[in-house]
């Protein structure tokens, strides 16, 4: 038994609030419905005692998944969509979703369909999201789409997955050289710099350029700080403008050690899963490229889908100018040209995600392998710097000496 604080409306128009103390949301709002109050706000007396950390705590997609395969199982068992907010809502773990979770019931209860509730939280639910559970109301299979939506939240989280485990390795090692560096700059360059005072004369161009690194890093260290951090705020900055995020797209693309060709097969496979879902759902196609186009994550996919929209309007096709746009192999656009000739375009679509995510497996296992030995290069070729620039005065004296 808990007690909870509630906030109601009485049908005069008169505000009311008070305490119970029952077994859970659902048990007060029953309450209050049976003594013919509206219900605005039911929560747990003691809630306001939790420390809320909300910077250390964000929604990640796998419990949006959890969250949505759980709703369309209750939405199937024939439970309605209200009853079933108030059961997620005493489950849901993260704090930040529960919070929406709430804000989504109170607007059902308003009266707002659940695809209007939560196209309020575009920061949650994307366009996906919202498009899918919009169509499943209209087609009476919400529960169907939602499980669709499921499913393709949990690939890409899969995806995603799959690209960070591959980028943990380089991560690590360029964490751990970057340490390296930095003590040996900061540490053993100046003992060495003692040593080269008693020599006299000049220092060779590369133990010059590392002995004035060795200076701004131990005596100006605030400066690296402040210079990273601008560097960082500048280009966090840059990304999130249109014409940065463009450039950022198109470098993503082409960089090497086959980054770029990873990138492109995760903008496909997401691209083609997610527009093979809202075309099964039952969402216009209109609507579907363009939802499509602003979650594929690559401005390069989005202003293919500018030109498909333009060429579905005009009555063309959308393998046409698939096949003229770069970001697109030429085999997405001839299956997809075949799936329209013969009406199994969300088949032929979900082919074309399949077989791009198991290239994407590969490739990351691929990119690995390649990563390994690029690492260990670029690791001894800075520790072999600061050697050998430290040791070239020595060799001087020595051949003088001689």
């Amino acid at each position: 038994m808990s007690t909870y604080v509630w906030k109601a409306m009485e049908l005069t128009g008169a505000q009311a609030k008070g305490e119970v103390d029952a077994e859970s949301k659902q048990s007060v709002s029953d309450q209050l419905k049976a003594r013919g109050l509206i219900v605005l706000d039911i929560a747990d007396k003691h809630r306001s005692r939790e420390i809320n950390l909300s910077f250390l705590n964000r929604v990640k997609i796998t419990d949006i998944a959890v969250m949505t395969r759980q709703l369309a199982t209750m939405v199937s068992s024939g439970m309605t969509i209200l009853r079933a907010l108030y059961v997620l809502e005493e489950q849901t773990e993260n704090k930040i979703l529960c919070e929406t979770l709430v804000q989504v019931r109170k607007d059902v209860e308003a009266g707002l369909s659940l695809s209007d509730a939560i196209a309020r939280h575009p920061k949650i639910f994307n366009p996906l999201y919202v498009a899918m559970a919009q169509a499943g109301e209209t087609g009476g299979i919400l529960d169907e789409a939602l499980v669709r939506t499921a499913d393709e939240l949990e690939k890409e989280d899969s995806l995603r997955r799959q690209i960070r485990s591959a980028m943990v390795y380089p991560a690590v090692v360029l964490t751990f050289a970057l340490l390296v560096l930095l003590v040996l700059v900061a540490f053993l360059v100046p003992v060495f710099v003692g040593v080269f005072k008693q020599f006299g004369g000049s220092l060779p161009l590369i133990t010059q350029i590392t002995v004035d690194i060795s200076k701004v890093v131990t005596g100006y260290w605030y400066l690296l700080f402040l210079g990273t951090a601008g560097v960082v705020w500048g280009f966090i900055k840059w990304k999130k403008s249109d014409r940065g995020r463009a450039q950022w797209d198109t470098f993503k693309l082409r960089v090497p050690f086959k980054i770029g060709d990873i990138v492109q097969k995760v903008a496909i496979a997401r691209w083609s899963r997610t527009l093979a879902a809202l075309t099964t759902g039952g969402v216009p196609i209109l609507n579907a490229l363009d939802i499509t186009g602003r979650t594929a994550g690559n401005t390069q996919v989005e202003q293919a889908m500018a030109g498909v929209i333009d060429s579905v309007k005009r009555g063309g096709t959308i393998a046409g100018p698939l096949k003229e746009a770069p970001v697109f192999p030429g085999m997405v656009g001839h299956m997809v040209g075949v799936g329209e000739e013969t009406g199994a375009l969300d088949t032929m679509l979900s082919k074309i995600a399949d077989f791009y995510e198991d290239q994407v497996e590969a490739a990351v296992k691929s990119l690995t392998s390649i990563l390994e030995p690029v690492m260990i290069i670029l690791v001894g070729g800075m520790v072999g710097f600061i050697v050998i620039a430290m040791y070239m005065p020595l060799f001087k004296v020595y051949d003088q000496i001689r």
